[in-house]
């Protein structure tokens, strides 16, 4: 059941230019959040911004109470939240989300993720790793080396890591699906778990279904109330017809889905 609260900030890090890493005290929603649950922060206590900012979870830390979120300053929201400073309270919903990861036994478990869309894929993969035997193999893709951040997280979370950048600067140029394709070739493969921009999901899911392998994908759409109220966040069920289509929201009935009901 999802919590209003105060969380207070302890601890503030810039990973990058523009990339933040905020570390609060929120044991309500840390109990019983799941990976692939997001959070709804309003920024500050003016009226403006008005919209509460949704933003996934990176880490949990249960015992501690802990809960980690990164994110990108991009908009005023972004900016705003960005200046607050250690101590302060900021006020956070959460956890939402009714669709989430699947945590099972796989033999070969692969975890694909495309620029900010790593983010949610830590917690994922650290509760893989911590309540299975699964191989998990990480592919993360990023446009360059300068945005190349958690790689060091990654590589305790997983059994094989790969980095990728579209220019080539860092780790293997390309993208992280030519990885991914490459390992789908020479191992069985149980399952794909994916979080990133909409033409990497439709890529993945289009790869899962051709190869016959399990695949959940945590969608990024823009959520301006992040209840189910607005329903600015409707994405098209492959269920659908074209005289009768039929939509979900990302915010309630995700972000989480199979990645073959979902209408790319």
């Amino acid at each position: 059941m999802k919590v209003n609260i105060n969380a207070k900030l302890i601890k503030k890090e810039q990973l990058k230019n523009d990339i933040y890493k905020f570390s609060v005290q929120a044991p309500e929603i840390v109990k019983q959040a799941k990976p692939g649950n997001f959070i709804e922060i309003r920024v500050q206590d003016q009226v403006q911004p008005f919209l509460r900012r949704p933003i996934s979870i990176y880490n949990m830390e249960k015992e501690k109470g802990i809960l980690e979120f990164i994110f990108q300053e991009k908009g005023i929201g972004t900016q705003i939240l960005s200046k607050r400073e250690v101590g302060e309270e900021i006020d956070i919903i959460g956890p939402l989300g009714y669709g989430t990861f699947g945590i099972k036994e796989y033999k070969n478990v692969s975890i694909i993720g495309g620029g900010i869309g790593v983010f949610p894929l830590y917690e994922l993969a650290k509760n893989l790793k911590s309540q299975t035997k699964s191989h998990i193999n990480i592919y993360l893709g990023y446009r360059n080396k300068d945005c190349v951040i958690l790689e060091e997280e990654f590589k305790k979370v997983s059994d094989k890591l790969n980095i990728t950048t579209d220019d080539g600067s860092y780790g293997t140029k390309g993208f992280a699906i030519d990885l991914l394709k490459e390992d789908i070739k020479n191992q069985e493969i149980d399952s794909i778990l994916a979080c990133g921009p909409l033409p990497m999901l439709r890529a993945v899911k289009e790869l899962a279904k051709q190869c016959n392998i399990e695949c959940q994908v945590s969608l990024e759409e823009k959520m301006a109330c992040g209840l189910g109220a607005c329903l600015g966040c409707a994405v098209k069920t492959s269920r659908s017809s074209k005289e009768s289509p039929e939509y979900w929201h990302v915010c309630k009935a995700g972000p989480v889905f199979n990645a073959f009901d979902v209408d790319f």
